[in-house]
């Protein structure tokens, strides 16, 4: 659980000598592991300081970061009450959502799926190979997760965002590419790979997904929130015109 960060120190330009984060690295990404055995999904360097392209990451970087004195990343948004490193690399780590729509009106859904991990319905979507384009990793996660395959289909791009992923520390962290996907009516999907389950929720307000995903004695995924609300402003906006 992460430690509670006030609005005030957040900032990394406040001095806060008191900040004790605590460390979330897990068993697999400690050093003594590491030099033991890499896992497929991270880097081997076990601190900051063993990476050495960090110009290289810092230029195609979704969102701009700083490094501090000892030439670690810094959190964009600053402070997270959490130290180490619980994802694969150390900084940002580029991740691909998405949003995919059917219908309109009253009878619009949309997918999401049940995450394996933390048990929650949130959007398809994953990590970034290395090598792989955000619009390529959008179209394999949602095939990967839900079965449902949208190469043909040129998405909406809503916005390149950090997310409040629950692995996230001061200095490794998710940013993503969201996309919005439009379908006239929902195809079949099913939950594979990370996903136990990809189902078509109402979606004519935010207010109205999070009834239905109650009433199933479900829970909304809180960091993709904004995503799903900016999904939802979009589609108005393009009513409206």
């Amino acid at each position: 659980m992460n430690e509670i960060v006030p609005a005030g120190p957040r900032s990394w330009s406040v001095i806060w000598p008191q900040y004790a984060p605590v460390d979330v690295t897990p068993p697999e990404l400690r050093p003594a592991a590491l030099a033991a055995d890499v896992p497929d999904w991270a880097e081997g360097a076990p601190t900051p300081t063993d990476v050495h392209d960090w110009d290289q990451r810092r230029r195609v970087a979704l969102v701009p970061f700083d490094l501090d004195g000892r030439g670690w990343p810094l959190h964009p948004l600053g402070r997270t009450g959490c130290t180490g490193r619980n994802l694969g690399k150390w900084g940002e780590n580029a991740a691909a959502d998405p949003i995919v729509v059917a219908g309109t009106g009253p009878a619009r859904r949309v997918l999401l799926i049940t995450r394996s991990d933390i048990g929650v319905e949130a959007i398809p979507g994953g990590m970034v190979d290395p090598g792989e384009t955000a619009p390529a990793a959008l179209v394999r996660e949602l095939r990967e997760e839900t079965g449902v395959d949208l190469a043909g289909h040129h998405p909406v791009i809503l916005g390149r965002d950090i997310v409040d992923d629950w692995r996230q520390s001061d200095h490794a962290w998710v940013a993503s590419t969201s996309a919005l996907y439009l379908l006239p009516a929902t195809v079949a999907a099913v939950g594979a790979d990370d996903a136990l389950e990809a189902t078509w929720w109402p979606f004519a307000s935010l207010d109205q997904l999070d009834a239905a995903i109650t009433a199933a004695g479900r829970t909304l995924y809180g960091a993709h929130r904004p995503l799903l609300r900016r999904a939802l402003d979009h589609l108005d906006r393009s009513n409206e015109g």
